[in-house]
């Protein structure tokens, strides 16, 4: 049987937490948000686990990880930098960072053959939810175009700290995916849940609207597809000094064209993460509530 791949999207450095936060211990042991993430995708069946990182901290990155794992899986890292580019275009001598969460994904073409899960590294998602997209990866093996995502309600993703960015999800009454809207400055005040949409305006979201929070499934043809897509957007917009792509753009063009269909996969998990360093305090206190109850190890990996 084949076994999904897990990539896990760790360039980012968190601008407004500060440092490298992927590496920041928040387990009895040290552990870190991105070992439960790796602990509970061996749990549900992947059977490699690809890292996207930068040059610049590569060295520490690997060294620690591949300590920490051990045989536990195969591991393997591949570098997103602002020239993974397709031929024919020049950057913008402007530029500073890469090009956002759909270049991550592509940059790991060469490492990735079979169905896989996207999510980052910072993030806590719950081990039912890495059963419910490595179980649907496996379902779709050998098939083209059939994605898929863990829908997280947005009252569940919300960070005591501040405002959070969030892909707000538009589902038809098959289940599957019609469109994500990414959302900005999203907060609860007074018990009710506002955001600003793509147009600047701001907009009610009721809590259980399912949000996107990067954890994506695909097959692997999603590569040859999204290289077709940022080499149009490069031709559109690759001269702006801070351009994004991202992964719903990718996701909603192929849905437009009528190329894929994205199941909204449905998990009881409670997601949390460090988006701000107010929030590393109430993350602790949930992994190690989780530790107690007997859900994971102490140390995770021996």
């Amino acid at each position: 049987m084949i076994k999904p791949t897990l990539l896990i999207l760790a360039a980012g450095m968190g601008s407004r937490y500060g440092g490298l936060k992927q590496l920041d211990g928040v387990g009895p042991n040290g552990e870190t948000i991105m070992d439960y993430s790796v602990y509970d995708a061996i749990q549900a069946g992947f059977g490699q686990v690809v890292f996207v990182i930068r040059n610049y901290f590569r060295d520490d990155f690997e060294a620690r990880v591949r300590s920490r794992y051990g045989d536990s899986i195969d591991i393997s890292f591949v570098e997103q930098e602002l020239d993974v580019i397709p031929k024919g275009f020049v950057l913008n001598s402007l530029r500073e960072k890469p090009w956002g969460t759909g270049h991550a994904v592509l940059v790991a073409h060469s490492k990735i053959t079979t169905p896989f899960a996207v999510i980052n590294a910072d993030d806590y998602y719950g081990q039912q939810s890495f059963k419910v997209i490595a179980d649907y990866l496996v379902k779709v093996a050998g098939s083209k175009g059939e994605f898929s995502m863990v829908g997280f309600r947005t009252g569940n993703t919300l960070s005591e700290s501040g405002s959070v960015s969030r892909g707000v999800c538009t589902v038809g009454s098959d289940g599957f995916l019609v469109s994500v809207e990414e959302h900005h400055n999203i907060k609860a005040e007074d018990g009710v849940i506002t955001g600003e949409n793509c147009k600047g305006g701001r907009v009610n979201i009721e809590a259980d609207t399912p949000v996107s929070m990067n954890m994506w499934g695909f097959t692997p043809d999603l590569f040859e597809q999204g290289w077709r897509l940022f080499t149009e957007f490069l031709k559109q917009r690759g001269d702006e000094p801070k351009s994004e792509f991202y992964i719903p753009f990718i996701v909603n063009k192929l849905l437009e064209e009528g190329y894929a269909t994205c199941r909204v996969l449905s998990t009881p998990d409670l997601w949390f993460g460090v988006t701000y360093k107010e929030d590393r305090e109430s993350v602790t206190k949930r992994i190690c509530d989780l530790c107690d109850k007997g859900l994971y190890p102490t140390p995770l990996f021996k």
